[in-house]
């Protein structure tokens, strides 16, 4: 089946990924590259971006529209490598074969712990929503409810899947325990086992995120039935940058940042939608063009999880109270699970000090946010 077929492509696509990457030495080892230089010099950087989380996707615009070119010394040279997810990115991040990350908010608040091994730092935010991440799915034969709280609630005693550890595993625990929920199995699956489980009735739901949620409705084999929206729980993209980079070419670091500021204002103008969608599909493996615009613009109905404000998520750029609660629940509960061996993030862990002298001398209080579009606003892939 099509579904199948793409899910063995991604596999391929994934050991591809994790092969070139192994091979890859530390980025800019020679000719003035990486961190090296005197301040105006040209940079050679190695940059982790996740184009399989919608969330993150100023780092696909970054990649295509080269923003960076109009801030970074003349001459400098990016190369983007794919994590298909954020953990991948850390793990290159932490070799010290990338400088500048594009994750998760779960992948980037474990990568500024891991301080003995390399000092990174959250120094802007990609999103801050609460359907991206936290999507309910049920299998499609499933009964249709009233509203998203009755379809939660009919989780109890069923099996459910989500990949554990990720942001996912922190919305379901979180909603379950406020809602009495106790599935008969809560079971650990990577994205590509979930949709095979759904496709096969293994599972009868699970959490996953975007554009992954939207790819599994519109092959019809899973309905979406609820979101982060209905129970006030956020989700994020973080933007990771290493502090040797911070401190050896500070005119680097604020170059990158001033370009993201510029994706990010790309990312939110509702013209682009369809160029941003094309982009991704260029970028990724396994999703139709649809699949992608509505991850991030489809107008989801109120009683599927979507945002009655028409909002899909917002561009903070700099950490504000929501995304610092954000932050608090997630350290929280990475402690709880022993991915962290700490209650608290290190001291300057999140360093937006560049963004928020960017959004100052601007007059900016953000970058905007990315609103939801009527079906008509699609035009064919």
């Amino acid at each position: 089946m099509r579904v199948r077929a793409r899910l063995g492509v991604m596999a391929v696509s994934a050991l591809l990924a994790a092969l070139v990457l192994a091979a890859c030495g530390p980025a800019g080892g020679g000719g003035g590259g990486g961190v090296s230089g005197e301040q105006g010099q040209p940079v050679t950087l190695t940059v982790g971006y996740q184009p399989y989380y919608t969330e993150s996707w100023s780092g696909v615009v970054m990649r295509e529209k080269e923003f960076w070119k109009k801030h970074l010394p003349q001459g400098s040279q990016v190369n983007f490598q794919v994590g298909l997810q954020g953990s991948i990115i850390v793990s290159q991040m932490l070799a010290g074969k990338q400088q500048i990350g594009y994750t998760g908010d779960m992948p980037g608040l474990v990568a500024v712990t891991k301080r003995p091994t390399r000092d990174l730092r959250i120094v802007s935010v990609l999103g801050l929503g609460q359907d991206q991440c936290n999507i309910f799915l049920t299998k499609k034969d499933a009964p249709k409810f009233g509203d998203p709280k009755q379809a939660v609630e009919w989780m109890n005693g069923k099996k459910v899947s989500s990949p554990q550890g990720s942001c996912t595993d922190r919305f379901t625990q979180a909603v379950f325990d406020s809602q009495g929920v106790k599935p008969s199995s809560y079971l650990n699956q990577s994205i590509e086992v979930i949709a095979t489980n759904f496709e096969q009735g293994k599972i009868d739901a699970a959490s996953i995120w975007e554009p992954n949620a939207s790819r599994l409705v519109n092959e019809g084999i899973a309905q979406r039935v609820a979101s982060g929206v209905n129970f006030d729980r956020n989700d994020a993209g973080f933007l990771v940058m290493s502090q040797e980079l911070k401190e050896k070419r500070p005119d680097v670091a604020e170059g990158w940042l001033r370009a993201e500021l510029e994706a990010q204002q790309f990312l939110a103008d509702p013209k682009n939608a369809m160029e941003i969608a094309q982009m991704a599909k260029r970028q990724t493996t396994g999703f139709e063009v649809r699949d992608l615009w509505d991850s991030l613009y489809r107008d989801w109905p109120v009683e599927q999880g979507g945002n009655p404000k028409d909002v899909k998520f917002t561009l903070p750029f700099a950490a504000n109270q929501d995304v610092m609660t954000l932050v608090d629940r997630s350290v929280q509960f990475l402690n709880e699970i022993k991915t962290i061996n700490t209650k608290e993030l290190p001291p300057g862990a999140i360093d937006d000090s560049i963004a928020r002298k960017i959004l100052q001398e601007k007059g900016m209080q953000d970058a905007g946010e990315v609103k939801a579009l009527p079906a008509s606003a699609f035009r064919g892939g």
